[in-house]
């Protein structure tokens, strides 16, 4: 039996009584029921045990009454019932004295049912009401266990648990982090006093109290789950329900996240870094937050990855297209296992990944991106275009690695470049010749490309194509081939044709450099001409 005093209150047929004194007590548990008929009771009274009686050994005196209710008290009784009527018309004042100042429940049993009548009432109420808790957690049961079975069930785990709890839940993380909060309990509130102790327990504050259950992944703990009950004491079934519900999430979370756990400092860190690129906050402030929560992504070689549409317009809906992009980029596994963070801004979907001893290049972290950029359904491979910044070695270059990827998405477009992959290193010429006047750039391409102009178009185009992708791929026969889908002959015959029109001799870097230098002035020229075009 596990109700409370006020609850027995209402159970019939003790509902026909009345509560004398001690009414603070009244959320005192039931555990059970018995009958006073002998003077040494007290030796034997168990703990939330509710006593029936007639008064009859204590009729003739009150002040012995009193000292008895004093000693139920100590024993953990949840209350005396007396029936009135046989041996006392009333209660007599000692009792209702004393039972009001140990707060301490004294009732005034009805007359016309007997002692048994009022003992059943009681036991059969708690026979429906753990019956019906019996089926209520059964069903809950069977709907966690369709919850586990589900392909995808990550995705509502925290408001799927909820609803089959039907309470409020918060989920801390292992740092003590609040990752999920359903009770409308300040976040501070809930983390106090913490760190906590690796075991179930009721956690009781003003105007609240929760079960606590650890979540552990083997013998380590990954954080905690509250459950905001309005119960004040739970059955072993109820119990095993939220023990059930813990090892879900744990299993769930651990499985399908390693790192879930951490995602709500990571939006913290982003928060702060968008703020520092964006309003000047020190770096200072975020690399004292990375300490605190061991955030190491600053404190080690890192590069920034700049992705936007690869499109200078802006259409509507732009931040839904970054936010799903940011999803898919949280997804894909080859990108998941660079651990880079991801932030949405204005300018794009900022990434911030290591760069380590074992890709301290970026190629490995371009490959990752152009699978991932490639893999988008739809248009979503040629909507976005990615911007790496140089390799850095400190929090403070931060600013400068997000200024390197704007000025090479903001270069990429103006020089009509195709690549989804464009990286800092690449557009150095860029930066230089930016300033080039347009009509030297037109005077430079006509004087290295006039040998192969006067040809036939069919015939100038397709050595134009040959040539760039030859430069593109750093005088690499065999990729220039791969890409061309030719035999390495055909490129070769080619690239020695082109030597003997344009007079160049491909072995000599400033040749190579000049040819380069034509194909970015040409990619401007083009980029500038499509945009007067569109303008008229």
């Amino acid at each position: 039996m596990h109700l409370t005093v006020e609850q027995a209150l209402n159970v019939y047929p003790l509902s026909e009584g009345r509560l004398i004194a001690g009414r603070r007590g009244s959320n005192r548990v039931v555990k059970s029921v018995n009958i006073m008929d002998a003077p040494d009771i007290t030796d034997w009274i168990k703990e939330g045990e509710m006593l029936f009686t007639t008064a009859y050994l204590i009729k003739d005196r009150p002040e012995e009454g009193a000292e008895l209710l004093r000693k139920l008290d100590q024993c953990g009784s949840s209350g005396l019932g007396i029936k009135l009527g046989r041996f006392w018309s009333e209660i007599p004042e000692p009792l209702i004295a004393r039972a009001n100042e140990l707060g301490f429940p004294l009732i005034e049993l009805p007359y016309q049912f007997t002692l048994s009548d009022q003992m059943n009432g009681l036991f059969n109420a708690e026979m429906k009401r753990s019956t019906g808790l019996l089926q209520d957690v059964l069903d809950k049961q069977v709907r966690l266990m369709r919850f586990a079975l589900q392909s995808d069930p990550i995705r509502h785990l925290f408001e799927m648990i909820e609803g089959v709890i039907g309470d409020p839940i918060a989920v801390v993380g292992s740092r003590g982090q609040l990752i999920y909060n359903s009770s409308g309990l300040p976040d501070a509130e809930l983390q106090a006093q913490w760190p906590w102790q690796q075991r179930h327990c009721w956690v009781k504050n003003k105007g609240w109290h929760a079960f606590r259950v650890p979540l552990m992944k083997q013998e380590q703990c990954t954080g905690y789950v509250l459950f905001f009950t309005p119960r004040v004491l739970l059955s072993a079934i109820e119990e095993s329900l939220y023990f059930q519900a813990a090892e879900l999430l744990s299993f769930h979370l651990n499985f399908n996240y390693e790192d879930y756990f951490e995602l709500s400092v990571q939006k913290d860190f982003g928060v702060l870094i968008k703020r520092h690129l964006k309003n000047g906050l020190p770096i200072e402030t975020v690399t004292e937050y990375a300490e605190r929560w061991e955030i190491d992504l600053l404190g080690q070689p890192y590069r920034c990855v700049l992705t936007d549409l690869a499109a200078a317009e802006e259409p509507a809906g732009r931040l839904e297209e970054l936010d799903a992009l940011k999803g898919e980029f949280l997804g894909h596994s080859k990108l998941q296992e660079l651990k880079g963070l991801h932030i949405v801004m204005d300018e794009g979907l900022l990434s911030v990944f290591p760069a380590t001893g074992e890709d301290p290049g970026g190629e490995a972290l371009a490959a990752a991106l152009a699978a991932c950029l490639a893999g988008l359904k739809g248009n979503g491979s040629a909507a976005f275009k990615s911007a790496l910044s140089g390799r850095k070695r400190s929090a403070a270059q931060l600013a400068e690695a997000f200024g390197e990827c704007r000025e090479t998405q903001r270069l990429s477009r103006a020089w009509g470049m195709g690549d989804r992959i464009v990286r800092y290193e690449t557009l150095d010429l860029a930066f230089i010749f930016e300033q080039v006047p347009r009509e030297r750039m037109r005077v430079y391409c006509d004087r290295w490309l006039g040998g192969l102009m006067g040809k036939d178009p069919e015939y100038v185009q397709e050595m134009m194509r040959t040539l760039e992708t030859y430069l593109d791929n750093d005088g690499q026969l065999n990729e220039t081939a791969k890409k061309l889908f030719i035999h390495r002959n055909t490129a070769t015959y080619r690239i020695e044709k082109l030597g003997e029109l344009l007079d160049v001799d491909f072995k000599r870097i400033n040749d190579l450099l000049r040819l380069k230098m034509v194909f970015l002035f040409r990619r401007m020229l083009a980029r500038e001409g499509t945009s007067a075009d569109r303008n008229r």
